[in-house]
């Protein structure tokens, strides 16, 4: 056997210090990407609250968690921006655990200890009551949004709280918007804040500008201990799940799509609808004087393409 030559040793440790200096380059660009991904999410969060007026001095929030991804990033974002906001208030964690079969139940008290939060966990055994009153095969998402609404609001008033914190974010809007329009007959979102149906507490939605697909990569680099939900999670045909894989498919064929229908939930016209509660047809008169709210009645409809870039600046997708 030959021995190795004088160049051969050189050419192994280029090589090893060439596979370095890239490890070294792609750990800074995911550093990098990760910070940005970070601020993105912040500031999101922090323009929702401002926008709507979410959080006030003095406010107990209660958190909703869940276990998935969307609840986790919420309080994660949610405590980061209560170390440099302008108005104290406080967050308290709370769960409920509905008795599903092989509920990891340890699993967010043990998160939430771990990070110092303040929690509370209601167990409550709303899993027999909708396996009980829903045939198989049905949906069970109305009559479990329903009981578990009932409980929360219950415990917020236990616990002293105001405002209780919901994880949906812009794709749960859209995806509300149109199962109302196409299923519901009517042109209606989920709102960003809202009084509680008994009038108690305020609900506010901090992850209304967030998009689920940053919330995802959050989730992924922060390593949060998901919880899937086997209650519902496995009905593939429900309407929600339909609604959202058709958003999706528009996005990935006509990009920037997303970013303009959730842009018109924030842009409604209703002189140009057909809701009489909303604009006084029957007494609409004829006034001789210009208006920039006036119908072109025979003029084609124009519209500018969604500039995709200003939507994603600063975006760049790297694996974490």
């Amino acid at each position: 056997m030959n021995a190795p030559t004088h160049n051969a040793w050189l050419e192994s440790v280029a090589d090893e210090a060439e596979d370095q200096a890239a490890e070294k380059a792609k750990a800074v660009k995911i550093e990098r990407e990760v910070h940005k991904l970070e601020k993105r999410l912040c500031r999101q969060v922090g323009q929702a609250i401002s926008e709507f007026n979410m959080i006030e001095e003095g406010d107990r929030i209660m958190v909703c968690m869940s276990g998935g991804k969307d609840s986790y990033g919420m309080l994660d974002i949610l405590l980061k921006m209560k170390q440099r906001a302008p108005v104290d208030f406080e967050l308290i964690a709370v769960n409920l655990d509905q008795k599903q079969p092989g509920f990891p139940a340890e699993i967010l008290p043990t998160y939430l200890k771990n990070m110092g939060i303040p929690f509370h966990i209601e167990t409550q055994d709303t899993y027999s009551i909708v396996k009980d009153k829903i045939p198989e095969g049905k949906t069970m998402c109305s009559l479990c949004s329903r009981l578990r609404r009932g409980i929360l609001y219950k415990v917020a008033g236990q616990l002293k709280c105001n405002k209780l914190a919901l994880g949906h974010h812009r794709d749960d809007m859209l995806q509300t918007f149109f199962l109302n329009m196409f299923f519901g007959g009517k042109l209606k979102g989920m709102p960003p804040k809202l009084l509680s149906d008994n009038g108690e507490f305020m609900v506010i939605r901090p992850l209304a500008h967030v998009a689920e697909a940053d919330l995802s990569r959050w989730a992924e680099h922060r390593q949060f201990p998901i919880i899937p939900c086997t209650l519902c999670g496995s009905q593939q045909n429900l309407q929600r799940v339909q609604i959202g894989n058709m958003i999706r498919e528009w996005q990935k064929k006509f990009p920037g799509r997303i970013e303009n229908m959730f842009s018109a939930l924030q842009n409604v016209v209703p002189s140009h609808l057909m809701d009489a509660k909303l604009h006084d047809f029957k007494n609409l008169k004829i006034t001789g004087l210009p208006s920039d709210e006036g119908d072109k009645a025979f003029d084609e409809e124009s519209f500018e393409a969604p500039n995709v870039m200003a939507s994603l600046q600063g975006v760049q997708v790297v694996k974490l």
